[in-house]
């Protein structure tokens, strides 16, 4: 009887506490990549500015017919269809080889010439280009392909030293068919558009491994002068720039000649001061620049030509 007792009173003492949701710990890799993420800012992606010095057609293809007074009409469609690309993809502040001519031309006259500070030329070529025609013919229907093919190549040329640092290859193909059952049907004649189609498949192939060889090397620009702790440097709001923005300045190494293999190298930039863009001037990505204050460290001004600007990364 009594341990019946305890039992019930033991019963009516229990109070059921209501569950409540723990969440699971975060896991270590998730905490340092949040840890990570506050301490690193989100990267600056300034634009580069890029001149196509050249683009001209090697194939064999069209070159009686399908000329200008340059004889090289494919050529130009390739380059128009390479910068048209650059600039859409919102990175690039692009100059082509007939405008490069000309704003030299024009800053040879004023005095200015240096301000366009281009980071790199692209050389390139249609290597290949062909066309082809195929078909089947039965009793009552006949069918026919058209297909254009090419190829192109194209190199990355530093200008400042003027080593080609990447190339890369595109292909594409573009084709159009018709056909015919017992006289009803769609007869195709020559299809020129099948060309632009070819090229513009092949640039694109091309295009992004371009994009991402250039977007692995550090945006640079030049330092053009130094007055009383302000530096002017090339380069504005164009190419993405922004007041506040911290850049850093890199003083180039020293070139020395290697004994093995007999080429020049440079020696690793060092850092030598960090600076601060306050403002710009210039009215146009030909001419633009940026006024910028230093933060930390100092520019020899007898050595303006040796040092350089660079996003910190």
């Amino acid at each position: 009887m009594f341990v019946l007792g305890a039992s019930l009173l033991a019963g009516c003492a229990t109070v059921s506490e209501s569950p409540v949701n723990v969440e699971p710990p975060a896991s270590k890799a998730v905490l340092q990549q949040a840890q990570i993420n506050i301490q690193m800012p989100a990267a600056k992606r300034y634009k580069r500015k890029i001149a196509i010095a050249r683009f001209s057609n090697e194939s064999n293809y069209g070159r009686a017919l399908m000329t200008d007074q340059d004889y090289d009409r494919i050529g130009k469609q390739a380059s128009d269809m390479l910068a048209s690309k650059l600039i859409k993809s919102n990175k690039f502040v692009v100059f082509e080889r007939t405008d490069l001519n000309k704003v030299i031309k024009e800053q040879s006259i004023s005095g200015d010439a240096g301000l366009i500070g281009v980071d790199a030329l692209i050389i390139g070529s249609v290597t290949e280009f062909g066309r082809s025609i195929t078909g089947k013919s039965g009793f009552l229907s006949s069918t026919k392909v058209q297909t254009a093919r090419a190829k192109v190549d194209a190199r990355i040329v530093d200008v400042k030293t003027g080593q080609a640092f990447f190339s890369a290859t595109g292909a594409g193909e573009a084709n159009t068919e018709s056909g015919e059952i017992a006289g009803y049907g769609s007869q195709a004649d020559y299809d020129a558009t099948l060309n632009d189609r070819a090229i513009s498949a092949a640039i694109s192939d091309m295009i992004d491994k371009l994009v991402s060889s250039l977007d692995e090397r550090p945006w640079k620009t030049d330092v053009l002068e130094e007055q009383g702790g302000q530096v002017f440097i090339s380069g504005g709001k164009e190419q993405g720039l922004k007041v506040g923005d911290l850049l850093q300045v890199m003083e180039k190494g020293a070139i020395v000649k290697s004994k093995q293999s007999g080429f020049v190298i440079n020696l690793p930039s060092k850092k030598v001061a960090t600076v601060k863009v306050t403002a710009f001037f210039g009215d146009n990505e030909n001419n633009e620049g940026s006024v910028c204050e230093v933060l930390t460290g100092n520019i020899n001004p007898a050595a303006i030509k040796n040092v350089y600007v660079e996003e910190i990364k």
